[in-house]
């Protein structure tokens, strides 16, 4: 029961009203039925002032915390209990009076490859035009492929389908983990390997947000916390964090947990990729946080300040 509003027997998820969103604000719904079956749980949808500004780059207009704001206010509010995210749509410091109460298990975390008439991108000709909506995504392009044209790609996961299928590009690129969620998987011409294209932090995850003071919902959503992810994704997190990392910075991180070590690889670009700082870094999941700064810290060694300093003057 909120106790914002004590007649409210029944917990509220605030989500956007995007097909995948809702997706996403279903199966925790699902998740929290399942191991606490006497609890009411509904979906309150929302449309965020990022989904509403679509003809701009996403970098150029404030970032990916334009989707999450309203969902915060609600649950300021009362209005809602908690809020569901795709981790990488999610700011890398929670802001006040907010935590992120459990991160769930990974979907497949890689980059895929959608087009109508080709099969991967070693297929496209040159002058080919493929869309993404991240810098990321952007720099890795220009930087391996710069033959291809890559232009802007927004709107939610069937609108960027729409406009491959009207001819406004030659391939897009897109997480696979929507496409997958979706039933969608079918869409996927080939999924890029992170050798390919190093995943965003937190990409393929879906974290639960609360209000720092609910300790009852904290508890209510502690199940949901996957114990092999959460390190995972606080190494990506932390490393993003140390370099000031948002969706206006070319930045990936991944790890992943090999024969009980965590395995963290990043790198910083600029948009054009023609200058990248990467490295990786192995280390105790126990300290992901450590490690995620450690390797921020070796990326500077190798440039990384001189890179975010012209990205910073460019914006």
């Amino acid at each position: 029961m909120n106790p914002a509003n004590p007649e409210r027997a029944r917990i509220v998820i605030a989500s956007r009203e995007s097909r995948l969103a809702m997706w996403q604000a279903e199966h925790v719904r699902s998740r929290l039925i399942e191991f606490c079956p006497q609890q009411t749980v509904d979906i309150l949808g929302m449309t965020t002032r990022g989904d509403q500004i679509l003809d701009r780059p996403l970098a150029a207009i404030g970032g990916k915390g334009l989707f999450i704001k309203e969902l915060e206010v609600a649950m300021q509010e009362g209005r809602a209990d908690l809020a569901v995210h795709s981790m990488k749509d999610l700011p890398m410091v929670m802001p006040e009076g907010f935590v992120l109460a459990a991160i769930s298990a990974r979907e497949n975390p890689c980059d895929a490859f959608v087009a109508n008439r080709y099969a991967g991108l070693d297929d496209l000709p040159a002058g080919a035009v493929v869309g993404t909506s991240s810098l990321r995504r952007e720099a890795t392009l220009r930087a391996r492929h710069p033959q291809l044209k890559i232009r802007s790609l927004r709107g939610n996961l069937d609108t960027r389908l729409r406009k491959l299928d009207a001819g406004e590009y030659d391939a897009i690129i897109l997480a696979a983990a929507g496409l997958i969620r979706l039933g969608l998987a079918d869409r996927i011409r080939s999924v890029l390997t992170p050798e390919q294209s190093l995943p965003a932090p937190g990409q393929g995850v879906l974290g639960i947000e609360v209000l720092a003071g609910r300790a009852d919902l904290i508890a209510l959503v502690a199940p949901l916390n996957d114990p092999a992810t959460a390190p995972c994704v606080r190494a990506e997190r932390a490393f993003s964090r140390a370099l000031g990392g948002s969706c206006q910075l070319p930045l990936a991180a991944y790890a992943e947990l090999e024969n009980g070590r965590l395995w963290l690889r990043a790198f910083v670009a600029t948009p054009d990729g023609r200058r990248v700082a990467s490295g990786e870094l192995r280390g105790d999941p126990e300290d992901a946080e450590s490690v995620g700064r450690a390797l921020a810290d070796v990326l500077r060694e190798q440039g990384a300040d001189a890179i975010l300093e012209e990205l910073a003057a460019g914006q």
